[in-house]
């Protein structure tokens, strides 16, 4: 098995072009071959088969829309609050955006899930353990509501995402800001200061 690391990292970077370009059937090796520019059988000699092809692409793709500590705490400095929860949201949208095509990959993983007992339960695993991180983070950090309001936020954000990465013409008539205003401001309850 190949061990350059760069290079292994550049195949599963291809590799999440190719599913968001082509879909999960389009994900074939010598595809990643030659969306990552290298010779023919390159991408073979790294990945055992197709379904370690997916599971490194959904682990890279985590990884690429996990954002880095220093920024997070640099996000969380003003106090918990309504305001602060529609920033982080503004945030979330964002970085999903600006990763596209990491998005629209996860999205191509989750449909060949449907299709892939292994790969359906490595992803519920990762995915779960993302929702169970960031519930436990909304929590500690003081964010207004309790873990039914972070739930319905996740759900909520997720088809708003959902729309505007697939669809972005259905919601058109109303600025992808302000549906994240709109999202925040009917589920999240004011910030209701501690006692004296």
């Amino acid at each position: 098995m190949a061990r350059n690391p760069e290079r292994r990292t550049a195949l599963v970077d291809a590799a999440i072009e190719v599913l968001a370009h082509e879909g999960a059937r389009g994900l074939t090796f010598r595809a990643v071959d030659s969306r990552a520019g290298v010779p023919l059988g390159t991408a073979s000699n790294y990945f055992t088969n197709r379904d370690d092809l997916f599971m490194q692409a959904g682990a890279r793709i985590n990884h690429r829309m996990t954002p880095d500590a220093t920024e997070v705490e640099q996000v969380m400095l003003p106090a918990p609050s309504r305001e602060l929860v529609t920033s982080l949201m503004h945030w979330l949208v964002q970085r999903m955006a600006d990763d596209r095509v990491g998005y629209l990959a996860m999205l191509e993983l989750r449909l060949e899930a449907t299709r892939r007992p292994a790969l359906r339960t490595r992803l519920t695993e990762t995915v779960r353990a993302e929702f169970d991180q960031s519930g436990a983070f909304y929590s500690e950090a003081g964010l207004p509501g309790d873990a039914d309001t972070f739930l319905v936020l996740h759900l909520a954000m997720t088809g708003l995402l959902l729309e505007h990465l697939t669809l972005p013409d259905m919601l058109s008539d109303t600025a992808l800001d302000r549906l994240v205003d709109i999202v925040v401001t009917a589920l999240v309850p004011p910030h209701e200061p501690d006692g004296p």
